[in-house]
């Protein structure tokens, strides 16, 4: 039997951390950044969701188009503007440049997973390996690695060459990007060239739009706001469930409980983990009064434990186990935040990082292989796109819950008061986790499988 082109693990691994890494890093310049601009935590939370609000757009789209073309053109074209964004951002002479720079830089990395995902599902058809549970576990380790590590990157960059320089490390990485693409990713025929769905995209674009804009305020004369989102959201569904060519394929999830349920899940473990990494980071640096390095090498057991998790049970199949643990723990992490006060010890704040890691370690790598078996494998692309928009969204919701409660600065009160959306979110997480009988039957393939996927990433 053929084994997986190992050739394609850089591009894959190399495309797919592109946003986490800048999720991520992210975190420790919030504070630097609002000090040399003069402004105040709940404008540079428009640094985060800008990011993700370009991503949540172009997942989708990116992944259809990979359904239809292949992954190689989206992929370069992706990593140029990975490149184009580090430069706009290193130069940026304001806050709102800055924010532009971070749209671009979402659209120019949310290529890189669609990409990768198209590219496990082919090579399982071609090689005849039935779960290849060992290069999704490698996925998963790369950009669970780079997002948890990111923080601390960010901190010596800082220490280095300022904030500019979190912006300045997307030139090199764009560049080897495109490079590895170039090399090694298949050139493939090209399919029936689609047509764009421009209202599809517009509405999508308004009801989230309303919806962030009334999130980053939540005042009463705003609701005029949420009436957008309502009606922008009821007429997309209505109008993408009477495409031919849909830019999110609505109807993927009709009949197709687990899969929604999966999408559901990413969006409120998300939510927890986002909070917490630019909450946390944030506070550790306002509240505790931590420098931007050390905040980011407290962060740093968070990726040991993370890696060690998902080494040590990325190649079972089997996810239920798995993401309940990571709910439980994300419950009991959430808890440990209403502890905190500005004097807490170094070594309890290193001991929640290292708790966080377990389901930074678990939960992620349990809803991607959920939905490499609940998915289409025709709309593999699609529905890749599809979960990494859920996941942004729930970040979406971190960032605005960053700015709603910590206002013009992160206190020790506004994070107690992050802590609690954080613990409802979570409960909310580990409820749909435990009812979801569906769970128990992902992954359950013969052993013999799962041995010779395993083994392709060995």
């Amino acid at each position: 039997m053929e084994s997986f082109d190992r050739r394609l693990l850089a591009p894959m691994m190399v495309g797919a951390v592109l946003n986490p890494i800048n999720s991520s890093i992210i975190a420790v310049a919030l504070a630097p950044i609002g000090a040399a601009f003069g402004a105040p935590t709940s404008q540079t939370a428009w640094l985060v969701s800008a990011l993700y609000l370009a991503t949540s757009i172009g997942q989708p789209l990116v992944g259809r188009l990979v359904d239809s073309f292949g992954p190689r053109r989206l992929f370069l074209v992706g990593a140029v503007l990975t490149a184009a964004a580090g430069v706009l951002g290193t130069l940026a002479p304001n806050l709102w440049v800055l924010v532009g720079a971070r749209v671009v830089l979402g659209f120019g990395t949310c290529a890189g997973y669609p990409a990768a995902m198209y590219l496990i599902r082919s090579e399982s058809e071609r090689t005849g390996l039935r779960s290849p549970a060992g290069v999704l576990t490698a996925l998963t380790v790369s950009t669970q690695t780079v997002a948890v590590v990111g923080p601390t990157l960010g901190g010596l960059l800082i220490d280095v060459g300022g904030w500019r320089a979190t912006l300045a490390i997307n030139v090199p990485l764009g560049l080897l990007s495109f490079v590895l693409g170039h090399r090694f990713l298949p050139r493939t025929a090209t399919g029936a060239r689609p047509r764009i769905d421009h209202p599809g995209i517009l509405l999508f674009v308004v009801g989230l739009v309303s919806l962030l804009l009334y999130l980053m305020e939540a005042r009463t004369s705003l609701l005029w706001l949420l009436a957008i989102t309502a009606v922008a959201g009821a007429a997309f569904v209505w109008w993408e469930c009477r495409r031919d060519d849909p830019f999110v394929d609505v109807r993927v999830l009709v009949g197709n409980a687990p899969l929604v349920a999966t999408y559901v899940r990413s969006f409120a473990a998300s939510t927890v983990s986002y909070a917490f990494m630019y909450g946390f980071t944030q506070w550790m640096e306002e509240g505790r009064g931590l420098s931007a390095s050390v905040a980011g090498l407290v962060l740093l057991p968070t990726f040991a434990t993370g890696l060690l998790v998902s080494s040590l049970t990325g190649r079972r199949p089997e996810i239920k186990g798995k993401i309940t643990v990571g709910a439980i723990t994300q419950v009991l992490v959430c808890v440990l935040l209403l502890l905190l006060h500005p004097h807490t010890a170094i070594w309890t704040l290193v001991a929640i990082a290292l708790l966080t890691g377990i389901p930074q370690g678990l939960v992620n790598l349990g809803n991607q292989n959920a939905l490499y078996y609940q998915a289409d494998p025709a709309r593999m692309g699609s529905s890749a796109g599809l979960l990494r928009t859920f996941m942004y969204l729930g970040a979406i919701a971190a960032s605005t819950g960053n700015g709603i409660f910590f206002g013009a600065r992160a206190t020790t009160s506004g994070m107690h008061h992050l802590a609690i959306f954080m613990l409802l979110v979570a409960a909310v997480f580990l409820a749909l986790t435990l009812v979801d009988r569906s769970l128990g039957r992902v992954g359950t393939v013969d052993s013999a499988a799962v041995e010779e996927a395993a083994g392709v990433s060995g």
